[in-house]
């Protein structure tokens, strides 16, 4: 399987590792760590160099509860980040729901959008079709503010499945490429942690739908919920959920854990393909 994207075609024959870059005040793992261009920009070439295959750029928290925040003011915090990130050799993200960014992002030469609402928006699919970007479908309820009082479902893995096949199917009517769509069960968006679990396990079936899956578990709140941990150390529960987001069919890790995703991933694909390197196999018989 593979995803094009504006300026690549991404082979996901192996998993990939996208990097997030929170270019915000209040993002629920990172807010103001990085809410400043240079800051950001430097984040950007870390994570490059510690092995993310794909950058994701935010100016817009999207945590529960998270006020929003205008088209202007969300492009002003990210319009810098992105120009310098599209000189690093990887594709490039923008994460936004807002059409007048996705058209400023696009002409910037951001190379996917993601969207977390699935392009519903007057005006978004009208924004991305015809660029030849790569486009993320994400499911959410309502808006980042009050989608918790949305998270009700009979058959939440029907339901999404149900959504993300809908809005794939508008996106190819509106113009996109079938090889352009990524799709996201959205997790920690309008689900509680039992909902946010069942969905984990019934993945599978979202990944019959035809599509790559982009996964984000890093750092959730659900993890918390099972460990106990605080949001800085949920490493472990992230690695755990990342792999079995992987073993159910995900292509692209959403992380901010670049270099513990990425090695993790290469033990897991060693291990898949049953090899192990010589390397390792010395050192393991003396």
């Amino acid at each position: 399987m593979h995803w094009q994207t504006r300026r690549f075609l991404l082979d996901l024959s192996r998993p990939r590792v996208m990097g997030i870059v929170n270019v915000t005040p209040d993002s629920f793992s990172d807010g103001g760590r990085h809410d400043d261009s240079r800051a950001a920009i430097a984040h950007c070439e870390h994570l490059v160099a510690e092995g993310a295959d794909i950058l994701d750029i935010g100016g817009e928290s999207t945590r529960p509860g998270a006020p929003r925040v205008d088209a202007d003011s969300e492009w002003a915090r990210i319009a810098d980040v992105l120009a310098a990130a599209v000189t690093l050799g990887v594709p490039v993200s923008v994460d936004t729901y807002k059409p007048e960014v996705m058209r400023r992002a696009l002409e910037a030469g951001a190379d996917i959008i993601n969207d977390v609402q699935a392009l519903q928006a007057p005006g978004a699919l009208a924004a991305v079709a015809g660029s030849g970007a790569g486009v993320c479908l994400m499911h959410m309820r309502g808006e980042p503010a009050s989608m918790m009082e949305l998270a009700v479902y009979g058959d939440v893995v029907a339901e999404v499945a149900d959504f993300l096949a809908r809005r794939a199917r508008a996106a190819r009517d509106s113009g996109i490429p079938a090889g352009c769509i990524a799709l996201d069960p959205g997790y920690g968006f309008a689900k509680t942690a039992e909902h946010n679990l069942r969905l984990l396990a019934g993945q599978q079936r979202l990944a019959e739908l035809g599509y790559p899956l982009l996964v984000g578990w890093s750092r959730k709140r659900t993890l918390g919920d099972l460990t106990g941990r605080p949001v800085d150390q949920r490493v472990a529960a992230s690695l755990a959920a990342a792999l079995r987001a992987v073993s159910a069919g995900a292509s692209v890790i959403r992380v901010h854990d670049v270099p513990a995703t990425v090695d993790a991933l290469k033990v897991w694909a060693a291990v898949d393909a049953a090899t192990i390197p010589p390397t390792v196999q010395k050192e393991d018989a003396r």
